[in-house]
């Protein structure tokens, strides 16, 4: 017989059962969730990378075979000593010095900008001289000069090795007075 303090073990047990059932339960929803977020990553990924594959079959039924595209560490190329034009403005003379680092990423540009250093340079000064003083005050004035620059190195360096090679042209100091 039950004590009084104490209820029967057959009482307990569809409570004990019902827990038991909503804990199953949980577990079993818990691993549903975490198979469908492994199963969607796992799609995705595959579809991702089934486009690359599929632009690389593209490739070779063109007969091109497509290797990666493996992009070289920077290399800053200072040119030095600063470049130092002067201007006359408004009757005064002016000056602008301006020390410019080339963007360049193959070896072989590197070696072709120190050996045509003197034409760079002198393309710079021409460039940088016939500027218009007022014009260079602005942050447009600037920003359009470091383009031309770009543009005029390129075109220098095309001629002699047959590519551009030179990546961004920035100027690391502008002095204007």
């Amino acid at each position: 017989m039950a004590k009084p303090n104490e209820t029967p073990e057959v009482e307990n047990a569809p409570e004990g059962a019902g827990g038991k059932k909503k804990l199953i339960i949980l577990i079993v929803l818990g691993m549903v969730l975490v198979g469908i977020s492994v199963g969607g990553t796992l799609f995705a990924l595959k579809m991702f990378s089934g486009e690359e594959a599929a632009v690389a079959a593209e490739g070779d039924e063109e007969g091109e075979a497509t290797a990666p595209v493996v992009k070289l560490p920077a290399v800053y190329f200072p040119l030095k000593p600063a470049i130092i034009v002067n201007f006359q403005s408004r009757g005064r003379q002016r000056f602008l010095q301006a020390e410019v680092t080339l963007k360049i990423r193959e070896p072989d540009v590197v070696a072709a900008v120190e050996l045509h250093m003197p034409m760079i340079r002198n393309a710079l000064v021409m460039l940088l001289g016939g500027q218009v003083y007022e014009d260079l005050q602005t942050h447009e004035g600037k920003e359009l000069l470091r383009q031309q620059a770009l543009a005029e190195i390129q075109r220098l360096i095309e001629i002699e090795i047959g590519k551009p090679g030179v990546e961004q042209v920035l100027f690391t100091n502008f002095v204007m007075q």
